[in-house]
């Protein structure tokens, strides 16, 4: 089974999935400003699988289209939910503390790797893998200053805790 992109359909699907990236990640910062616990890397890795899920799913219903009753898609969904699970046993409250949310998420993201892989869209594999190392560790850098700056901006100006 040869699940073929062009280069041109390689470049669209790399930009579908950075814009989303970035949009998660846009959202994880207001998150951040409003003092939430879920920031920039949790919401940058979950918005970056969904699109990984969406966009397998559009090739892989296209190559199965009129091949089988089966649905090479059930599958996936199954791999989805039962991650879901398996991520919710990792998030660990502790008080009003949350720990694991990024894990959770980045094993999420694996899992969309893994059926990247699986149905042998190994250029979206490897683009999203690099995409998440680039949220695991430069986004944490980049996190860490914005909630500095946003505890200092939020508490220490008008002592008020605008949480929305």
């Amino acid at each position: 089974m040869d699940l073929l992109i062009t280069e041109k359909d390689t470049m669209e699907i790399f930009l579908r999935i950075t814009v989303a990236m970035v949009l998660g990640i846009i959202l994880g910062t207001e998150r951040i400003m409003a003092r939430k616990t879920a920031g920039m890397r949790t919401y940058g890795l979950v918005s970056m699988g969904a699109s990984v899920f969406v966009i397998v799913s559009m090739i892989v219903a296209e190559f199965y289209i009129d091949r089988t009753s089966i649905g090479p898609l059930r599958v996936m969904s199954q791999i989805i939910v039962g991650i879901g699970f398996i991520g919710a046993g990792l998030i660990i409250f502790k008080g009003d503390k949350i720990s694991g949310l990024t894990t959770a998420a980045g094993l999420w993201v694996a899992a969309a790797v893994g059926v990247s892989s699986g149905f042998g869209l190994y250029s979206i594999a490897v683009f999203v893998t690099i995409l998440t190392l680039f949220i695991f560790t430069f986004l944490w850098h980049v996190e860490n200053k914005v909630k500095t700056k946003a505890g200092d901006y939020l508490f220490d100006h008008d002592g008020i805790d605008d949480d929305y």
